[in-house]
C-alpha cells in the first residue's frame, strides 16, 4: 500500500497549517509582553529603587497627595514632616514621588 501524492501533500500541508492558525495569538502575546508587561516591570523596579534610597531630608509625596520632607526612615515605615513640628508616620509604599530639594519651600 502506497499513499498518494496528493495526500501526502495535504497531509504535510495541514500541520503547516495548523501551526499558522496560532501565529496570530502568538504575535498578540509578543505585543502585549512589550507594550503592556514590560513597562510595568521597568515602573516596578525604578519604585522600589527609590524607595531603598529614601533619607533623612528628602522630599515626598505620598500616595494621598501628601508633601512632606523625610525625618525618618524604618523598615517598613517612613516618619514625615508635614509642617513645623508636625509629623506623620507612613509606609514606604505610600511613597510615589521623590521631589528636588526645596520644592516645598518654594510652594
Amino acid at each position: 500500500m502506497f499513499i498518494s501524492n496528493a495526500y501526502a501533500q495535504t497531509a504535510a500541508g495541514g500541520a503547516e497549517a495548523g501551526f499558522m492558525s496560532f501565529m496570530p495569538i502568538i504575535l498578540m502575546f509578543v505585543v502585549l509582553y512589550f507594550l503592556m508587561i514590560r513597562p510595568q516591570m521597568k515602573r516596578q523596579k525604578e519604585h522600589k529603587a527609590m524607595m531603598e534610597a529614601l533619607a533623612k531630608g528628602d522630599e515626598v509625596v505620598t500616595a494621598g497627595g501628601v508633601l512632606g520632607k523625610v525625618s525618618k526612615v524604618s523598615d517598613a515605615y517612613v516618619t514625615l514632616e508635614i509642617a513645623d513640628g508636625t509629623e506623620i508616620v507612613v509606609q514606604k509604599v505610600a511613597v510615589t514621588t521623590l521631589l528636588p530639594k526645596g520644592t516645598i519651600k518654594s510652594l
